[in-house]
């Protein structure tokens, strides 16, 4: 798991991101914590399923980011009555051109 962390592919697309090990001879399991809080059994979860919750993690802030910067309420508030509406037809135009 450490070595994906450390890549550096992971180091380039997050420049922020920041991997500390520590290393103790505490009785319990490994675990692995990430800064967002969570912490993950290291015996019992695959590195591949850690990295993937974290990309996801990881788009989730980027889009909090986003409406933040462009000044906008987060989370996202859609109104109930706003959910059930469909959206507007499209009209699809077609133009052929004969040579």
């Amino acid at each position: 798991y450490s070595a994906q962390c450390n890549s550096r592919k992971a180091k380039e697309s997050n420049p922020a991101c920041k991997v500390e090990v520590k290393r103790g001879r505490e009785e319990r399991p490994p675990q692995i914590t990430v800064t967002f809080e969570q912490v993950f059994d290291a015996t019992s979860t695959p590195a591949q399923s850690i990295r993937s919750l974290i990309l996801k993690k990881g788009q989730y802030f980027e889009t909090e980011q986003m409406f933040r910067e462009a000044g906008e309420s987060w989370p996202v508030i859609i109104p109930n009555q706003e959910l059930s509406q469909t959206a507007p037809p499209t009209k699809v135009r077609f133009q052929f051109i004969f040579l």
